[in-house]
């Protein structure tokens, strides 16, 4: 029987070599507003890797979320991104519709998904299009993709954004195993990074939305299931992380945008294999009034990967949490009780 776990957030094993500080918060009408989070920047084009490695590890620990930068996807293509993901959700409903989402690929509309069940009944108020891995024909041939008659540079742009993210995620674990006192090779030698459970997911939040009386999401508070997550945004504000996501009442913080950087953010899986070292932050996204666009590109191991506590991770005093399983078995399950398939 397959089991999801919510794992306790083990006390802070190591503190901070460096102060990273949070802006003052806004207040507005007595309530004091979600403070601005400032969050490490990671070079990865950095030769010193052992230092880079040391500053990811630090941000994985205190925030479970940092950006990078230098990291190679060029300002051309993210502009390429955004305007093709424009034209995509700017086309009429009945058009979207001939690609509703199947075997997690393809579209899914307004309100159709709610990250966290607690939330409004309503859903999360976000479209969305997936996109999975094209390394083998059985995979690739599930995605969907628009008509090129309507959009005849969308599939090629999607692609070459897909491959190149991908590139940089592998090159980034590389630096997260350095952090976990592993081979840089690690994940490469478990099998993690032959061909991964990659999804490119394009999210679309409207600017103006009708009064219901009730609080309103663009996507309401969860955290990521796999590995890890690289996220890039048009700039729009709106995202949210809550560091303790065991304290009540939780307690948000802005991510800023950076022009130019990736936001790297730790999944529930990764997590789980640092028998929970690495946090997995909550975080959500609130509407601002303004339309935003961005694209999360869900780093995951193979499917048939076994994700297992890391040695560099248990001790006698820490031993692990979470018995051996298999990464697509622990997926499947995820989405299962998320989306009902």
């Amino acid at each position: 029987m397959r089991q999801v776990f919510d794992p306790l957030r083990p006390d802070k094993s190591e503190s901070s070599a460096a102060c990273f500080v949070c802006s003052q918060g806004r207040k507005s009408k007595g309530h004091k507003m979600p403070e601005d989070l400032k969050l490490p920047v990671i070079d990865v084009s950095s030769e010193d890797r052992i230092s880079s490695a040391n500053s990811i590890r630090q941000a994985c620990i205190e925030y479970g979320f940092f950006y990078i930068v230098n990291h190679g996807v060029d300002k051309d293509l993210l502009h390429r991104l955004f305007a093709e993901s424009r034209k995509f959700f700017s086309l009429p409903l009945e058009e979207k519709m001939k690609l509703d989402r199947k075997e997690n690929r393809g579209y899914t509309a307004m309100y159709s998904e709610r990250l966290d069940p607690s939330a409004s009944p309503r859903g999360d108020s976000k479209e969305t299009f997936y996109i999975g891995r094209f390394e083998d024909h059985k995979s690739s041939s599930l995605n969907q993709w628009p008509s090129e008659e309507l959009l005849p540079t969308w599939r090629q742009t999607m692609e070459s954004y897909y491959n190149k993210v991908l590139s940089d995620g592998k090159r980034l674990l590389s630096l997260i195993a350095l952090a976990l006192n592993l081979d840089e090779n690690f994940f490469e030698k478990v099998g993690a990074v032959h061909q991964p459970a990659g999804y490119l997911r394009l999210l679309h939040y409207p600017g103006k939305l009708g009064s219901s009386g009730e609080e309103i999401f663009g996507a309401s508070a969860h955290s990521d299931y796999g590995m890890i997550t690289l996220l890039t945004t048009d700039g729009v504000p709106g995202l949210q992380v809550c560091r303790d996501k065991h304290r009540k009442p939780p307690v948000w913080e802005n991510v800023i945008h950076i022009d130019g950087a990736l936001i790297v953010n730790i999944g529930d899986m990764m997590e789980r294999w640092t028998n929970c070292l690495f946090r997995s932050t909550l975080h959500r996204v609130m509407p601002t009034g303004q339309e935003r666009y961005s694209a999360a590109f869900f780093l995951d191991p193979n499917e048939d990967c076994v994700v297992k506590c890391l040695e560099s991770c248990c001790s006698e005093t820490s031993p692990p949490r979470f018995p051996p399983i298999r990464s697509g078995d622990y997926l499947q399950e995820r989405y299962r009780l998320t989306y009902g398939y």
